[in-house]
């Protein structure tokens, strides 16, 4: 079991941070600073201890459970979990006013630390190799860019029957790096309500949509982890272009439905406010390189 350590929390605020933005992914972020894949495996263990409970009442069940709870890096999970809590409790709060009054310069700055974040998996592939992994950054742009052009949803009070499904949905684009779970709430119509939701401490609400982020996630990450682990290169050349087709819901200047437009006068300042977003991620990959050993891409 990995130990508590502050560092975790801090990765778990910068993961939690971006998770209340429309276009930022959490799983980017996870990605950028270097527990992307511990994360998926804790998940994936506390799924298959959540299916041993079935073999119970044969006896089989609890064994199983334990020993896939005992795999789990508690550590690791709980302090990112810490972390993640408070900064959606308070970016809930502080980033949509943020957003709204800046949408401009804060997609700027979104738009170079996602364009920054494609370097992850490259770096961690070694570079493509051949026509089928080029031919899978393309999919994935392009199925990506189609995804994040949708105009928003408009649901004031969404009934609590569509918040579960949709809570699912999002999630499985959390651990995705590229796509956002927010984006896909904003696309439905759930977006502001969920904040609002977070925010008014509605219960009924934050806990329907966590039932159902909760059984999205167990369906989605036990595959997502058996990917990793025998077609890793195809799934990192698939993240690389979703992570380039995510920019299509960054660029800064578009209308309310999502029309792309060209930029304004005040480029220059945004360029600047982009460069600084590459910075940020990019000084996170060099740490993250020079503080983890090398995974293995073959």
């Amino acid at each position: 079991m990995s130990s508590f350590r502050p560092t975790h929390v801090l990765r778990g605020v910068a993961i939690g941070s971006v998770e209340v933005v429309p276009g930022v992914s959490g799983g980017t972020v996870a990605l950028v600073v270097g527990v992307y894949e511990r994360l998926i495996a804790a998940a994936s263990h506390l799924v298959s201890a959540a299916r041993a409970t079935s073999d119970v009442p044969r006896g089989l069940g609890w064994a199983r459970a334990r020993a896939e709870v005992g795999r789990v890096e508690w550590g690791l999970v709980l302090a990112v979990l810490t972390g993640m809590v408070a900064a959606v409790l308070v970016a809930a709060r502080l980033l949509p006013p943020l957003i709204e009054a800046h949408p401009v310069g804060t997609s700027a700055l979104f738009f170079g630390m996602v364009a920054a974040s494609v370097a992850v998996p490259l770096l961690d592939l070694g570079g493509l190799r051949g026509v089928r992994e080029w031919a899978l950054v393309v999919a994935g742009a392009v199925a990506t860019g189609l995804v994040t052009g949708l105009p928003p949803g408009d649901l004031d009070d969404p009934p609590l029957w569509l918040v579960a499904p949709a809570a699912a949905l999002a999630v499985c684009a959390l651990v995705l790096p590229g796509l956002s779970g927010s984006f896909l709430l904003l696309a439905m119509g759930l977006y502001e309500p969920t904040l609002r939701a977070v925010d008014d401490r509605d219960l009924a609400y934050v806990g329907t949509f966590m039932l159902g982020a909760v059984l999205g996630l167990a369906f989605f990450v036990k595959g997502l982890e058996w990917l990793l682990e025998h077609h890793r290169r195809t799934v990192l050349a698939l993240m690389t272009g979703i992570l380039i087709g995510a920019l299509r819901a960054l660029w800064p200047w578009q209308t309310d439905d999502r029309a792309l437009l060209a930029p304004d006068s005040g480029w220059p300042l945004m360029v600047g406010v982009a460069v600084l977003g590459a910075a940020a991620v990019a000084a996170l990959v060099v740490v993250q390189l020079r503080t983890r050993p090398g995974v293995p891409t073959t």
